[in-house]
């Protein structure tokens, strides 16, 4: 049984629940997203598996899960890069937000942690997990986004429409 931590609005931990039943009560709780950037500068992202329990098919950032309860976020957001994507690098933490997402009787309403870290290779991806990648610039992601809304997911559409993401040093 999978289960998420229950966070106030300050991002202190008030609980633990079950993922799904938390999902579908749309309880606030930790969660984390991980922007990788190769040498170039340009984004890795990934694409969902078509399986996920929502948001399956669409474009999105390298990573993005939630700790296990008294897992540190640093060890959570390393354990998952690996397990999605084979990727075994040190991440930054850059920021946090909240948001609150309906996906038709599931409501992520998430503390989103943001990490982020430098990685030039290819990924090694988990087909349960990951449907497919590319690199891509940020101008670029932003114009596709633009054109095709709909082929991203919610969180990495609010993710970019922050500051944050274009003074990133990468």
């Amino acid at each position: 049984m999978e289960e998420v931590v229950l966070v106030d609005t300050s991002d202190n931990e008030i609980g633990v629940m079950e993922k799904m039943e938390a999902h579908r009560k749309g309880l606030l709780h930790r969660a984390f997203s991980v922007l990788i950037y190769n040498s170039k500068g340009e984004m890795l992202l990934q694409k969902r598996a078509k399986d996920k329990y929502h948001s399956g098919g669409l474009w999105s950032n390298a990573c993005c899960s939630h700790p296990r309860p008294g897992e540190s976020m640093q060890q959570a957001v390393e354990r998952k890069l690996m397990q999605e994507m084979g990727i075994d690098i040190t991440v930054d933490y850059s920021h946090k937000f909240i948001y609150r997402a309906d996906f038709g009787g599931l409501i992520e309403h998430e503390c989103d942690h943001i990490y982020t870290g430098k990685y030039d290779g290819a990924p090694v991806t988990n087909p349960h997990e990951v449907e497919g990648w590319k690199y891509m610039k940020l101008a670029e992601i932003r114009m596709d986004m633009t054109q095709h809304p709909q082929s991203y997911s919610y969180w990495f559409k609010l993710i970019m429409e922050q500051k944050e993401v274009e003074i990133i040093n990468h």
